[in-house]
């Protein structure tokens, strides 16, 4: 049996246990699915959740569709995942930071160092422990999982010239708000600052930070280069979403149908994956042509061992799959 089948099976077999009002009764009707999402208009997510509902439209004749709304046009992803544990929201494209906040061991997978290159990144989240955790999402969220969408490794803009990661040492650095990147940051000795997203840009003009971290293609669409003297390229985390739907519009579904927005929805996040690793030199090349420095991170692997032994003290107790993260890494 294929891992994407086996990984469907027990899905819709954990979404059966999700708390329903009443049951329903599964037939094939016409529907429009609202599709929210965090990212702006542009963004290879956004990209991928249109072509899914391009290819349902184009398969069922128009019976079903979706609708996307980007940028939190919903709200941020805490009230998004909220809307789809209610049945208010029919699908969401949430990262890990939001769904690792609840779930530990979702978290682990952004922990720094798994692997260290995006190619490495398109192979982890198809690995059977990657997709093993999409397991826990019925229970515990009320969601069900059906793909990996990733990004680029995430870089470090600086607004004054640095050489490496030892630089980072006391600055006021905007990070995403999970525990995963806070904890990996402040281990650096950075002083981890989370500001909402669409406030980045002018923290960074206004001094309000000293730098920020971001995914490539988030920071070209936002273009952080133009508050940045460097580029650092950390080659040591990354933030991939998980393609979610409401649990209770799921068991509504009929079978037939809940195999058509699965496989649709692999078909567009495997393409989105493909093209990730493809674009990356493109969006390097982008950035040199701006003039910004573009530095590797400077670390030798004692204390690049030295600062995982610290990391996994912290979460290794909170989320046991992350040495198996990491050992499926390596082989990578």
């Amino acid at each position: 049996m294929s891992l994407n089948r086996r990984h469907f099976i027990l899905a819709a077999a954990a979404g059966a246990t999700l708390p329903l009002a009443a049951p329903s009764i599964a037939r094939a009707q016409a529907k429009d699915f609202r599709l929210g999402i965090i990212t702006p208009p542009g963004h290879p997510w956004n990209e991928a959740a249109i072509a899914m509902g391009e290819t349902l439209k184009k398969e069922t004749n128009g019976r079903l569709s979706v609708t996307v709304f980007p940028s939190g046009q919903l709200g941020n992803e805490g009230a998004m995942l909220q809307q789809m544990q209610t049945g208010a929201l029919d699908m969401g494209f949430i990262m890990t930071a939001e769904l690792g906040s609840r779930l530990p061991a979702i978290a682990a997978i952004n922990a720094p160092w798994i692997v260290d290159s995006t190619p490495k990144v398109a192979k982890l989240v198809k690995t059977p422990v990657a997709m093993s955790l999409f397991d826990l999402l019925p229970r515990e969220t009320g969601t069900v999982g059906l793909a990996w969408g990733i990004t680029t490794m995430r870089v470090v803009f600086t607004a004054k010239p640095i050489e490496g990661i030892g630089d980072l040492k006391g600055m006021k650095l905007r990070i995403n708000t999970t525990p995963a990147y806070r904890d990996f940051y402040q281990l650096l000795g950075a002083a981890p600052t989370p500001i909402p997203t669409p406030q980045v840009f002018d923290a960074m003009s206004n001094g309000q930070v000293d730098g920020l971290e971001a995914d490539l293609d988030f920071s070209w669409n936002q273009r952080f280069d133009k508050v940045s003297k460097t580029m650092l390229r950390m080659n040591a985390i990354f933030m991939p979403c998980i393609a979610l739907v409401s649990g209770r519009v799921w068991q509504s579904l009929a079978p037939d149908d809940k195999a058509l927005i699965t496989k649709a929805t692999q078909a567009a996040l495997d393409k989105q994956i493909a093209e990730t690793v493809t674009n990356e030199p493109v969006l390097l090349e982008k950035f040199k042509g701006t003039g910004i420095s573009i530095k590797e991170a400077k670390i030798g692997d004692a204390e690049t061992k030295s600062i995982i032994a610290e990391y996994d003290k912290i979460w290794v107790p909170k989320a046991p799959i992350l040495t198996e993260l990491r050992k499926v890494g390596a082989t990578l």
